[in-house]
């Protein structure tokens, strides 16, 4: 078993704060989740996390123009320089205050922060390597309060900025003789959004009161001049007289001062003693034209977020009804208005063509992109917004169902990373969920006394089953038929047995003398084992009328259990940190492993004793083993997963799911520059009322919602589980649902290798046509894309050859490899004859090794089956196409060209089936 599993994905989150950006084709939209970004696909329906972290929650991002590069900044204001090529951090920058907005500029070269009431203009990183990759430009000042948006001319020239004071302040970005800054009122309330036109200095302004004030200005963009350097203005103020600073010259010009890169407001008049290229240029000058209000119909919810099109000329507004407009400008039409949640609307974006629109809600973590157009939606997605308790893999590893606080049953598919169904039927948190035998039902253990199962093909409730009196599900167990379900219940003690097919309750299961904290089913026998917290283990017999077979003894209360994939041991996580192994059918530990100080605890904001003390009271709550049974996983109330190889007992690897601090529990020690003179400063009650409103309010007045609460998440793990084909698993944690998959390019496993095993022997081998000893050498080395450049360089009908001529230990390594390499690979039909081959003349030797190989052969029907749905749909497009050409056209050739693509058809259907009775045989 190798341990080289890398963060692949994260599933179960979609949104959760900060600002939303298209790419540049505008086929994809970028979402912060947490301390990590998300790319979703929405062309191809696929999503990807990238493999970069911040050290709290993303605050703001900022993409380049090009979408070669990227700004990540938490709350903190510590930020990160990514490359959306390479997905690789190229520099660390901090700018020691919470930044509010980030801004690309459109040529590239800058990029504008706000911080406070500050914006401050950097150089972009470009091509030439610098020691600091973000210079600072200039620094300016203007607001009297926090900003809150930028936008930039398109010309980059000039930039806006709005705040929190009411106005928007329009800055250079060179230094022009007639534009330094200019400041806009007009509002009553915090500025959400200020937009400039297309090719224009022309501004709409937007604030949170629901007004949209229309700016036009008087000089056009090829009218700024640039202004005199920095030496010719200290020139002129040496020549400056009384006289001339009395009568003037010329309008009043402000000039920027570069000895500091700060904006400053200082003035020259210098009358005759100007420089001969500003006498008669006036400042540029704005003026209002028009005030428009969104709340016309009595909705006097608050704007909270607006975007423009420029092209388009398109407004959009969000509210904090979870109502968006849609409105054309400068006419002030109204083109669209939805209701798209309950929750507000935390962020808005457009794609570059103007036709989608996306939007964020960080109240449910909906994620939604409109088409605005058409009416429809093109994405439509939204995680669990409460804890994730529960998570299972179907038997063919394809998709995982997932159960939250929030009383939702979850779908997922693992390729695409996207939710394709959700139930709502429950009424209180979901505690379990597990799958059948045959992967198309789902099955759910509630706190509100059901247990439900869900119909994957109908998408539908089919089974209710419950107790005959109210009892509280804490736990979930399906027997490997697929007939038998019980569930155990945490206030009177006693497991519930029912019968999926009839929905009857088949019997009452009573022994234990507390609650009943988890179940699992033996996968070869009819055993069932029960797991509570009176410190026992009870294995009951379902063939013999579902007696007590046998009682296990532990030392502390009992959290988890688990049987081995083979059913020949048992796995038991107890409240001590301790797991302990057992023989089911002689009923003796074979083994323990003390865990609790593997468990790197945290100190929680709170608490008031050391992470060291908290320790003493933290165990596992989750237990997995892996697909070939030789290690286990396990998690609990910590920030990392232990794998654990059963037969040394020693620990192989840790996995620390998050390393962000936005999390309590996250530090082992405290932040002394967090402490105040009696306490920590987070247990001092400031008073503060709502997000949205004041920080610090007036003595004896708490504005907004009296109900708010400000609080951190506690990092931990609820649910682990292995993935059928042995390739990834899976963790239920805070921060979502975390996929962990094999990383085969970090792996070096060399199989019996020798002096003469090297890349030149293995090609020169091929160069001879020994084929199968390029294959045997090329597994020895052990090297993937030299592995696939023998295999493809063999003949296909030289394939059946090769595979009866191959060693029975090298049978079960090239089927491994073909299983994981057809899942991307476009060589279909070439590998799917290779397992054929393999299936047939080795089946018999294979299914005596049934247990090593069962996730190859998993790996490769969920393989298959993708394929196979993939050119299902395929086939049946080009086939009413070739109709639909039929029906235009009577001519001979396009007749015989259906023929034989229906032939092929038949051909590739015929090769599906073969293969997938072979793989089912295998499983069996």
């Amino acid at each position: 078993m190798k341990f080289a599993y890398k963060f692949s994905n994260l599933l179960g989150a979609f949104y959760r704060h900060g600002n939303l950006t298209f790419s540049k084709d505008g086929n994809s939209v970028i979402s912060p989740i947490g301390n990590r970004i998300s790319v979703f696909d929405l062309k191809n329906n696929k999503s990807e996390t990238l493999p970069v972290s911040t050290k709290k929650n993303i605050s703001c991002v900022g993409i380049s123009p090009n979408a070669n590069l990227a700004i990540l900044i938490d709350e903190d204001g510590a930020a990160i320089l990514v490359s959306l090529v390479t997905r690789a951090v190229l520099h660390h920058h901090h700018f020691h205050k919470p930044v509010n907005s980030v801004r690309f500029s459109p040529d590239g070269r800058k990029f504008v922060i706000t911080k406070e009431n500050v914006a401050l203009l950097y150089h972009a990183p470009g091509r030439n390597q610098e020691f600091n990759a973000l210079a600072l430009d200039k620094s300016y000042y203007g607001p009297f309060d926090e900003t809150t948006c930028i936008d930039w001319t398109d010309d980059s020239k000039c930039f806006a900025v709005g705040s929190k004071d009411m106005t928007t302040w329009i800055f250079g970005a060179e230094r022009w003789a007639n534009l330094i800054y200019y400041s806009l009122g007009g509002h009553k309330d915090i500025i959400v959004g200020c937009f400039f036109e297309k090719d224009s200095l022309d501004m709409y302004t937007v604030s949170q009161d629901g007004t949209l004030c229309i700016w036009e200005s008087d000089t056009e963009l090829e009218g700024l001049r640039k202004g005199p350097k920095f030496s010719e203005r200290n020139k002129v103020d040496k020549n400056k007289t009384k006289d001339t600073e009395d009568n003037g010259g010329y309008d009043d010009i402000e000039y920027v001062g570069e000895e500091d890169g700060v904006t400053r407001g200082e003035v020259i008049k210098g009358g005759a003693n100007a420089p001969k290229e500003l006498k008669g240029i006036k400042n540029v000058c704005f003026k209002q034209i028009s005030k428009h209000y969104f709340n016309k119909d009595g909705d006097f919810s608050k704007l909270t977020a607006a975007t423009y099109h420029k092209k388009t000329h398109i407004l959009v507004t969000g509210f904090a009804s979870g109502v968006f407009h849609l409105h054309e400008l400068p006419e002030f039409d109204l083109i669209h208005s939805l209701s798209i949640s309950d929750q507000r609307i935390s962020a808005i974006t457009m794609n570059h063509t103007g036709d989608w629109i996306g939007f964020g809600c960080s109240g449910l973590g909906q994620l939604l992109v409109w088409e605005w157009q058409s009416e429809s939606y093109v994405f439509k997605q939204q995680g669990h917004f409460n804890n994730l308790n529960s998570l299972a893999y179907s038997p063919d590893g394809q998709y995982i169902a997932t159960g939250g606080d929030d009383g939702k049953v979850k779908v997922w598919n693992t390729n695409s990373g996207l939710c394709f169904v959700t139930f709502t039927e429950h009424s209180s948190s979901v505690t379990s969920v597990a799958f059948t035998s045959s992967g198309f039902v789902v099955v759910s253990a509630s706190l509100d006394g059901t247990v439900r199962a869900f119909d994957l093909h109908r998408y539908r409730n089919f089974r209710t089953m419950t107790s005959p009196q109210p009892a509280q599900f804490s736990s979930l167990a399906v027997d490997s038929s697929g007939e038998l379900v019980c569930a155990g219940s945490q206030d009177s003690f006693e497991i519930f047995l029912w019968s999926l097919q009839t929905g009857r309750l088949l019997e009452v299961l009573s022994g234990h003398e507390g609650p009943v904290s988890s179940l699992c089913f033996s996968p070869v026998q009819s055993v069932l084992a029960s797991v509570s917290w009176d410190k026992t283990v009870r294995l009951w017999d379902m063939l013999d009328s579902w007696q007590t077979k046998e009682t296990l003894w532990l030392t502390s209360d009992g959290l988890a259990v688990t049987f081995r994939p083979d059913g020949q041991e048992l796995a038991v996580a107890s409240l001590n940190g301790e797991i302990t192994f057992w023989d089911p059918q002689t009923a003796a530990q074979t083994g323990t492993i003390t865990g609790r100080s593997d468990l790197q605890m945290g100190r929680k904001e709170t608490e008031k004793i050391t992470a060291k003390q908290s320790a003493k009271a933290k165990s596992f709550s989750s237990l997995c083993y892996s697909a070939d049974g030789e290690s286990i996983l396990a998690g609990g109330q910590s920030k990392v997963v232990c794998i654990y190889n059963v037969k040394e007992q020693i620990l192989m690897k840790k996995f620390e799911i998050s390393c962000n601090l936005s999390l309590d529990a996250m530090e082992e020690f405290l932040d002394r520059r967090k402490m105040i003179d009696f306490s920590q400063h987070i247990l001092a009650d400031e008073g503060a009322g709502d997000g949205d409103e004041v920080d610090l309010s007036l003595p004896g007045v708490r504005r907004g919602d009296m109900s708010s609460r400000h609080f951190k998440p506690e990092i931990h793990v609820s649910s682990l589980c292995f993935s059928p084909t042995g390739r990834s698993w899976a963790a239920a944690s805070t921060e979502g649902l975390l996929i962990y998959s094999l990383d085969a390019s970090l792996v070096f496993d060399p199989y019996d290798l020798d002096m003469d095993v090297t890349p030149t022997s293995i090609q020169q081998q091929t160069k001879k046509k020994e084929w199968a000893s390029a294959i045997l050498l090329s597994f020895r080395l052990n090297e993937t894309s030299l592995i696939r450049e023998v295999l493809e360089a063999v003949p296909y009908d030289q394939i059946a050859v090769v595979c009866g001529s191959l060693p029975d230990v090298y049978v079960d390594k090239l089927l491994d490899f073909v299983a994981s390499t057809l899942e991307k690979s476009n060589h279909l039909q070439f590998y799917l004859t290779w397992t054929r081959c393999l299936l047939t003349m080795h089946g018999q030797k294979l299914k005596n090794r049934s247990r090593t190989i069962l996730p190859s052969v998993q790996q490769l029907l969920k393989s298959i089956q993708r394929h196979h749905g993939d050119l299902s749909k395929l086939c049946d497009w080009n086939i009413s196409n070739i109709c639909y050409a039929i029906a235009l056209s009577d001519r001979l050739e396009v007749v015989r060209l259906t023929e034989k693509i229906l032939e092929l058809e038949s051909r590739i259907q015929s090769l599906f089936e073969d293969t997938g009775k072979l793989c089912d045989g295998e499983t069996a």
